[in-house]
């Protein structure tokens, strides 16, 4: 399946360490133009390489030489030939002489030619760094040009580099400008550089590299921007300091791309920058919008071609809401039932009460909302008794899942009581002239009105609120009735998406509790979900997922169209990457097209929504994260579907 990068709001970068030889340019190049070569195969749009990487960093009184210098801008020349030839940019290090000073310096070539030369602006001299000896500070020139074969190429650290077909303008900061109080790089983000890329000589001591990898992240981060950075490796001379080759590629604070240090073999990590997310997180972030900078840049064009692809070269979960690594699933999960247990404390602590009423199903989102109020009411020593679980058996409901919540019930030991809900429906069914043998919309309904009836006056009798169960899958689809499960005086888990409570609860089963308890909590985990509101077929329970379509998929949408605002051209191309062994491309559209249908249809739904805790970074809170009217027409995303 092959796509174009740009159209999709990609760019394809690429961090280089090349093995070196200390002033051998010659050797130097070759290492350069063969790691350009297997950039170019991989389809790269721009490759940084590391600082004074023509020459190597540690070439000392070297600098001093007239024909090292020169051969450096002969080597420029040569490089910029052969970019003649690839649809590709390079940011390459080298050393440059003008006006009786010498600049250390980044220099960008594309296939035009060389188009821009940034100089490094803060020049170390203390401990083991003596930049001092050679370099002036780009604070120190006084023109804006240099020739180089007969051209005047931009010269400064007021340069950013440009390519409106893309959305791309990146900037460039040289090793200690990123160490800095103030990084050039901030003043370029605020003028709108949404790459920063860092060709550096970074040494190596205990402790350095796990500092450098945060300050690195951190940075890209703070400037809602991509932060490219490569370090020159092991062939720099190690008299008294090595080079590690350390290369990372990070996203608003993401790890994309990270290499192995102490290689002495070139080379090269690849991963796509999404432009379009970038731009979208500064849009909806205030912050960035007020920040200003009296800084003054030149715009120079670069040539970014457009380039067919086959991967992509970034992480991709099919489960974003998940932790994509293992190592974070204590802490995620814990974290998330702090979040749950904290804000319901605070809610009973206001109102003050000690009695909180939850009706069980014993299906994922009542079992979690149930164990989130036990950890609440541990955390605040109030008598578990006061938990009131309510198990309201309808037409629908399996003998397993009841048993599952009388279980639950029991081995948490909090207060239990079954409330059979058919005679009270069927009454009503009598009331409005329903039939109880047609089983439609109202049929299951009538179900779920009744029992929030009875949660809602129970917890009158007691002195209590109703904790809802709905999760944020549920409120996205509006999979839930109208003044039925949809309300609630707390819904515990509103910004907790159907994925994300099946991680947790399998956390819980092996972690929190063991025996009985754990296996059945694995046991509700592993059923099929289902509403269990239409009587079984040959033994078969009702299925949402039948209905609506794989939660997996619809959650997959909703981080995507919520989190990252994107078209539904671009959520299927990444649901395709991500399900390419799960489901077809025609499966995805058609449930893609259940989702958005679903969502536009259900705004009224979450406009009347009950206070709920945010979770994660996606809320749908008619208060909080979400605002969107209830008569919004569906029909752009609908369109751009149906023309996939």
């Amino acid at each position: 399946m092959a796509f174009n990068l740009s159209e999709y709001g990609f760019v394809r970068v690429g961090a280089s360490s090349p093995n070196l030889k200390i002033a051998d340019i010659e050797f130097n190049v070759n290492e350069i133009v063969n790691v350009l070569e297997t950039a170019s195969k991989n389809a790269c749009h721009l490759v940084v390489f590391p600082e004074l990487s023509i020459t190597g960093y540690t070439c000392g009184d070297l600098f001093y030489q007239e024909n090292l210098l020169n051969t450096s801008i002969e080597a420029l020349e040569y490089l910029a030939e052969y970019l003649k030839q690839k649809q590709m940019t390079a940011i390459v290090g080298v050393p440059i002489a003008l006006k009786g000073k010498l600049f250390n310096c980044a220099a960008v070539i594309d296939s035009t030619g060389i188009v821009g030369i940034v100089p490094k602006t803060f020049i170390p001299g203390t401990s083991q760094y003596y930049e001092e000896r050679w370099f002036s500070s780009a604070d120190d020139i006084d023109v804006d040009t240099v020739e180089i074969a007969g051209e005047e190429i931009p010269f400064g650290n007021d340069l950013l580099f440009s390519n409106a077909q893309s959305s791309l303008l990146f900037g460039i900061e040289i090793c200690e400008d990123l160490w800095a109080i103030t990084p050039p790089s901030n003043n370029m983000a605020i003028a709108g550089a949404n790459l920063i890329f860092n060709p550096t000589a970074s040494d190596e001591y205990l402790g350095k590299t796990d500092y450098r990898r945060k300050l690195v992240t951190l940075q890209s981060g703070r400037l809602l921007a991509a932060y490219i950075y490569a370090s020159t490796g092991p062939g720099e001379s190690s008299s008294d300091i090595l080079f590690s080759g350390h290369c990372m590629i990070t996203e608003n604070g993401n790890m994309l791309s990270e290499n192995e240090r102490f290689v002495f073999e070139s080379q090269l990590i690849i991963a796509d920058i999404d432009i379009e997310k970038l731009n979208h997180e500064r849009i909806r972030n205030n912050t960035y919008g007020i920040s200003k900078t009296d800084e003054h840049f030149r715009i120079v064009p670069v040539d970014i071609p457009d380039t067919n692809a086959k991967e992509l070269f970034r992480p991709l979960s099919p489960t974003p809401f998940i932790p994509s690594d293992d190592s974070e699933r204590d802490e995620t999960s814990e974290e998330v039932f702090r979040i749950q247990s904290t804000a319901l404390a605070k809610r009973l602590n206001h109102i003050g009460v000690e009695n909180v009423v939850i009706g069980i199903s014993g299906g994922l989102d009542s079992t979690l909302a149930l164990i989130a109020t036990y950890k609440t009411f541990k955390l605040l020593d109030l008598n578990l008794k006061g938990i009131h679980a309510i198990t309201m058996p309808g037409f629908g409901t399996s003998d397993k899942t009841k048993n599952f919540a009388l279980d639950l019930a029991k081995l948490l030991k909090v207060t239990h009581k079954t409330i059979d809900i058919k005679p009270a429906v069927e009454q009503h069914f009598k009331d409005i002239g329903q039939s109880k043998k047609k089983h439609d919309i109202t049929y299951e309904n009538a179900q779920a009105r009744e029992r929030t009836q009875i949660l809602m006056d129970y917890a009158n009798k007691i002195n209590g609120i109703v904790i809802g169960t709905g999760d944020l899958s549920e409120i996205a689809l509006g999979w839930a009735t109208y003044n039925g499960d949809q309300m609630s005086m707390y819904g515990i888990n509103a910004g907790i998406p159907k994925t994300l409570i099946k991680y947790i609860l399998n956390w819980v089963a092996d972690t929190q509790f063991s025996g009985k308890l754990s296996k059945i909590i694995n046991q509700i985990s592993q059923s099929p979900i289902s509403p269990e509101l239409l009587p079984s077929q040959n033994g078969k329970v009702q299925d949402t997922e039948k209905v609506i379509g794989p939660y997996k998929l619809h959650d997959f949408f909703l981080y995507y169209f919520m989190r990252m605002s994107y078209s539904p051209s671009k959520i299927y191309l990444l649901a395709k990457l991500a399900f390419a062994s799960e489901y077809k491309p025609a499966q995805i559209k058609k449930y893609m097209k259940i989702f958005y249908k679903r969502f536009f249809a259900n705004q009224f739904k979450r406009n009347a929504m009950p206070d709920g805790i945010k979770v994660g970074t996606v809320s749908l809170s008619q208060r909080g994260d979400w605002r969107m009217p209830s008569d919004a027409i569906a029909k752009l995303w609908m369109d751009e579907i149906d023309s996939l």
